[in-house]
């Protein structure tokens, strides 16, 4: 039995605001949508038209002034994150931020000032840690079913073209904060990192292969881990074939997910090391049938505010990620391995993903010396 209903509304109205919608009218029970907001009203109201939501507002503050909130999903381009997350906080309301959560890691640290002075919290947008396999492999792996983790690999090899990217703000590091390191790889090593925790060393390298951005469309990472573990990533946007595949191999099993933009228990497969047989059927006992999205992490946020918890990916755990993401950039244009911690406030790649520029930020295709707009 559920508390009550929380008033839930939808701050910008783009793509992604969809699977948002369609997360919280998956739990009628629990989450009602009654406000739309974006800087575009008619468009605005078009989405509430189709997703039955009764108030649309041109902006935040006007949200704010008219209605009793209790949740904002924040679905803005990543360079209104924080004011508007900021905003949010000020009037004690919680959010629900999507990726990347902000555009460097001093801005993350503006966040966390901004929520320590709030009673209200941000989760951050990070759906694939709450598919019932993610969760599962958590539990063997702390109950020692598994092993100690040994060697990971973590891919997301994606297509997106020239047309894509002429989104004014895609693919730069002022607005959407970087390419497929930032805005598209994310959600596959943050699932990385929820699996191996804390990150201890990053050697990296990013190209702009193809793509006619100011980022990176690949980078390919080696990580160590406190544990001891070890971990290759690859984030692209130039593959034909895509795919989104994480392998850990442990000492008593191999466990692979191949998937594109969400999974599904299917879509998990188990090994066993020799000798070990019982762990496929600790991975498959009683498995519950939860696939990963915004409904998933959308149902463990209602769950932390009836209880009074912390939320599901809150802003300090978050921070992990997004200082991964920094030290990539930071080691890929610097030639330097990046050590967690290393990247200090006000240092270059703190402050912009990009540091002081990409390498071939003078350069055009293939560099012969034209630069792109």
């Amino acid at each position: 039995m559920f508390d009550r209903k929380h008033r839930i509304a939808i701050v910008g109205t783009g793509g992604i605001a969809g699977s948002h919608a369609r997360a919280v009218q998956s739990l009628p029970d629990r989450a009602e949508l009654v406000a739309a907001v974006d800087v575009d009203l008619g468009r605005a109201k078009e989405f509430a038209a189709r997703w039955d939501i009764p108030a649309t507002y041109p902006d935040l503050t006007a949200l704010l002034a008219a209605e009793e909130v209790d949740l904002v999903h924040l679905c803005t381009p990543p360079s209104s994150h924080v004011p508007l997350a900021v905003e949010c906080l000020a009037a004690d309301v919680d959010v629900y931020l999507e990726k990347p959560p902000t555009l460097s890691l001093d801005e993350l640290d503006i966040l966390l000032a901004a929520e320590r002075k709030s009673a209200a919290q941000v989760a951050c947008v990070f759906q694939h840690r709450f598919g019932s396999g993610a969760v599962r492999l958590r539990e063997l792996l702390v109950d020692g079913v598994l092993g100690r983790p040994l060697v990971a690999l973590c891919n997301t090899a994606w297509y997106r073209d020239d047309e894509y990217f002429a989104v004014p703000w895609r693919g730069t590091f002022d607005v959407e904060g970087g390419g497929p390191t930032m805005g598209h790889g994310i959600h596959q090593y943050d699932l990385l990192l929820s699996i191996l925790g804390p990150w201890r060393k990053v050697t990296a390298f990013a190209a702009r292969q193809a793509r006619p951005t100011q980022t990176e469309d690949v980078s390919m990472a080696l990580v160590t881990f406190e544990n001891g573990a070890v971990a290759s990533i690859v984030n692209s946007l130039v593959s034909p074939r895509q795919t989104s595949q994480l392998r850990f191999d442990c000492e008593h099993a191999t466990v692979e997910l191949e998937h594109l933009y969400g999974y599904k228990n299917p879509d998990w497969t188990i090994t066993p090391a020799p000798g070990h047989d019982e762990v496929a059927t600790a991975w498959s006992t009683d498995l519950p049938d939860v696939a990963s999205g915004h409904s998933a992490q959308l149902a463990a946020i209602l769950d932390a505010k009836s209880a009074g918890t912390p939320a599901p990916v809150a802003l300090a755990e978050a921070r992990n990620t997004i200082e991964l993401a920094a030290a990539i950039y930071a080691s890929a244009f610097t030639d330097k391995p990046i050590h967690r911690g290393e990247l200090a406030p006000g240092t270059p790649y703190a402050h912009r993903m990009g540091g002081p520029g990409a390498p071939w930020s003078q350069l055009g295709r293939k560099g012969t010396g034209a630069p792109w707009s």
